[in-house]
């Protein structure tokens, strides 16, 4: 039994353990850092996602983003958290943040948290949404820091990511990033030429089979949109998971004008996974394939539940490929 597993049994008891250590030494300590009261710098209330009301610091110090949302969120906002999770599918941040997570230790992963090592980061706030399972330890989390649940499964991308400014009490920094956003989302817009109303499809290649990911309204389904970009028939609509596995007897499902294509690692492993795919004998007659229309991306940034970071990625992939 893994470490982590064997403390979920303890894990009230453990935590609460390590909290009271924690509360001690920060007691102790001659840097006045806030703890998980906020009482040095005042508090703020607010409702999270889930209808809780929440008294969180009105000047966090010590953050911890256990989804990989809130963690792009936060960086995006230049808040550097302390803990974080693991990208989905990978050992460490998600590859298109690792540049800017710094020192964020990782305590977590889209399954599960390790509990005791949130509460030795003494945290002074606790951020997370619906896209990790950890969002049913929540009580658990409180006991460590102020907690709060950003958003719900499947919600607006940019929904989400003002509730994270929100925690972090910097909103209307984030109306602007937002701003910015969609001006530029406008422009590149115009630019489409031919590409205007393009059917666009995205997959992420893994285990020797495509998988189609960003549907509904997160980052790359609602950029698309926005652009006034087509998806093939099956990608339309909410998905009914994060990815939704595709047989290499329907690979034609898959087929659009541009179809982009990566792994839940970094563009390299994207380059290694459209060489797999070439050899797939139905991959040669897909229309995008034969165009010389398949885009390898970084798909960590595409394919993982992201913020305006991998917004932000997704829209310059798509200037890059698209606009003329």
């Amino acid at each position: 039994m893994s470490p982590v597993r064997a403390s979920r049994r303890t894990v009230l008891t453990s935590a609460a353990a390590v909290v009271a250590g924690a509360l001690l030494l920060t007691g102790c300590d001659d840097g006045g850092g806030d703890g998980a009261g906020g009482k040095a710098s005042g508090t703020r209330r607010i409702t999270d996602a889930t209808g809780r009301e929440v008294d969180v610091p009105a000047a966090p110090k010590k953050v911890v983003a256990l989804s990989e949302p809130t963690l792009d969120a936060a960086l995006a906002l230049g808040v550097e958290p302390v803990g974080t999770t693991a990208g989905r599918g990978q050992q460490g941040v998600s590859a298109y943040l690792a540049g800017r997570a710094g020192e964020a230790q990782v305590v977590a992963t889209v399954a599960e948290a390790d509990m005791e090592k949130v509460a030795a980061l003494r945290p002074d706030l606790i951020l997370l949404d619906e896209t990790t399972a950890v969002k049913g330890e929540v009580a658990t989390l409180e006991s460590i820091a102020p907690t709060v649940v950003t958003a719900k499964l499947n919600e607006d991308w940019k929904k989400a990511f003002t509730a994270t400014a929100d925690a972090l009490n910097q909103k209307a920094r984030a109306e602007k990033l937002l701003t910015g956003f969609d001006a530029d989302v406008a422009a590149v817009k115009g630019k489409l030429g031919d590409n205007a109303g393009a059917v666009v499809s995205v997959i992420r290649w893994q285990n020797k089979a495509p998988s189609v990911v960003g549907r509904g309204v997160g980052h790359v389904g609602s950029t698309l949109t926005a652009l006034g970009l087509d998806r093939p028939k099956d990608q339309q609509g909410v998905g009914t998971g994060h990815s939704e596995p595709v047989s290499l007897e329907k690979l034609s499902t898959v087929d659009g004008d541009w179809l982009f294509l990566g792994t839940l690692g970094d563009e390299a492993d994207g380059q290694k996974a459209y060489a797999e795919a070439k050899k797939v004998p139905n991959f040669g007659r897909l229309k995008a394939e034969r165009a010389g229309h398949v885009v390898v991306v970084q798909g960590s940034a595409w394919n993982s539940a992201g913020g305006p970071l991998a917004a932000r990625i997704v829209l310059d992939d798509l200037t890059k490929a698209l606009a003329s």
